[in-house]
């Protein structure tokens, strides 16, 4: 198996926010990376953003000058799954098991035996994934949070098959990509989407029984310490990924009231409101 300081490319397939955050965290800190998505109108929106981010911490300084062009070349974007051959691949595709391993099992064919396969699954079992596609073994959960760039937590998920120094690579990689990478069981939602489903279905049942508006949740929440209000972080990951990772934890805890999803968010989906990536969600952006 290759060895963190061989290793030189990283690929990252699913062009969406989490993905080009993902891209843009792998190409600064050092490797090769290979942005993949099957639309080409994701692939421009995302070379834009990682763009505009990058000149932006250039201008505060908090990247030396001449450093958002070195990682800009570092980055290669592709709609062609063929182009897609990298030490680590890692997919932040739609939360749709069948997608992922599809597209593991494609990828598989034209990689290396010694490719990491590790999926950004916010709930779905990596162990499912893997027995789907070849060598499970090499198949592990790499998960970040929203914005990848500054968030700092990584979850790393062994399946039932991953190999010990799979795990141990990933984490090593975390570490190099300067996050603090946590292992954890392969369990759904993980630790901390099981834990934070209460953080958004609270606030959204708060929201529906007329105690304080969004904005107001989101303040006292913000003021007491969280990072971003829910509605505020639900708009940013997208009102379709977070009522699924809430679906999926219902379905999998056999329809648990506590993991009931909010009419809420399914109205918001319905209506196709799915945050900042459309213009709308719980706030208007447009």
């Amino acid at each position: 198996m290759i060895h963190l300081e061989q290793m030189q490319t990283i690929a990252v397939c699913g062009a969406g926010t989490m993905g080009a955050g993902i891209a843009q965290v792998a190409a600064a800190s050092g490797f090769n990376t290979v942005l993949f998505d099957v639309q080409p109108a994701m692939l421009d929106k995302a070379r834009q953003q990682i763009s505009s981010q990058l000149s932006t911490l250039e201008q505060k300084g908090k990247l030396k000058e001449g450093m958002a062009v070195q990682i800009m070349q570092r980055l290669h974007f592709t709609a062609h799954t063929g182009d897609v051959k990298a030490d680590v691949i890692i997919e932040a595709i739609v939360e749709k098991i069948d997608i992922k391993t599809a597209l593991f099992r494609e990828l598989a064919a034209v990689n290396n035996e010694y490719t990491i396969f590790a999926s950004n699954t916010s709930s779905l079992s990596i162990s499912s994934i893997a027995a789907a596609v070849p060598h499970p073994e090499r198949v592990a959960g790499m998960h970040f949070f929203n914005p990848a760039p500054v968030m700092k937590l990584v979850e790393i998920v062994s399946g039932e098959k991953t190999t010990d120094s799979v795990a141990q690579l990933l984490h090593a990689l975390a570490v190099k990509m300067g996050k603090t990478p946590v292992q954890v069981r392969d369990t759904p939602g993980f630790i901390v989407n099981r834990v934070a489903r209460h953080y958004y279905l609270e606030a959204m049942q708060v929201a529906t029984e007329g105690i304080a508006p969004y904005k107001t949740i989101d303040r006292l929440l913000e003021s007491a310490g969280f990072r971003m209000g829910p509605f505020t972080l639900m708009d940013l990951i997208g009102n379709d990924v977070n009522l699924a990772v809430t679906q999926s934890l219902y379905d999998a805890f056999a329809k648990a009231p506590r993991f009931t999803p909010s009419p809420l968010q399914i109205t918001c989906v319905q209506a196709g409101d799915l945050g900042k990536k459309t213009g709308k969600g719980f706030y208007n952006y447009l």
